[in-house]
């Protein structure tokens, strides 16, 4: 059965829609859950092509995060101290406090890519794991004490179109 790298996202930084950027340019964001899931039987297999996110596999994602991500926006969190994450702590990121509604989301959104079947790829970091974060991105950082709303959670394409090189924004919740 085909797969699809998917990401479900709370960007701290202007996205829309349909947006594309490289994997190596990233705007800010704290990433709720990354997963792997199959296309549903009988469904069409093919990832949506030329920016339409019309697929099966979206539409299903997108369905069961829905009234998570849109119950969770404008949520108020708060940036803490900068901690090293990766190989040998070598990615320096930015820590959000603990804030029930996020480990609600995140918790929620394991239990909709659980209900698919999805993959997700790091377990360890999961649930009572998790550590919500924000990745520095050259200057482009969060800094101890910003106050940062949830308004913006978005399902990625990790590889739209089978290019591993860029990224898609295949569906955006946000707070009007």
């Amino acid at each position: 059965m085909p797969m699809r790298k998917l990401i479900l996202v709370a960007f701290v930084e202007p996205v829309s829609e349909g947006a594309v950027f490289p994997r190596t340019d990233w705007p800010l964001h704290i990433t709720l859950v990354r997963f792997d899931v199959g296309t549903p039987a009988g469904a069409d297999a093919r990832p949506a092509l030329s920016g339409s996110a019309s697929d099966a596999v979206t539409e299903q994602v997108a369905a069961l995060a829905a009234p998570h991500a849109e119950a969770a926006l404008g949520a108020r969190l708060t940036v803490g101290s900068d901690a090293g994450f990766g190989r040998n702590a070598s990615v320096p990121v930015s820590l959000i406090e603990p804030q029930p509604d996020l480990q609600n989301l995140h918790g929620q959104l394991v239990g909709a890519v659980g209900s698919l079947g999805g993959k997700i790829l790091t377990p360890a970091h999961t649930l009572s794991g998790y550590r919500p974060h924000v990745s520095h991105h050259g200057d482009k950082r969060l800094n101890p004490g910003n106050a940062v709303v949830l308004d913006r959670i978005a399902l990625v394409d990790m590889a739209p179109d089978g290019d591993r090189t860029v990224r898609r924004v295949l569906r955006l919740w946000s707070r009007n």
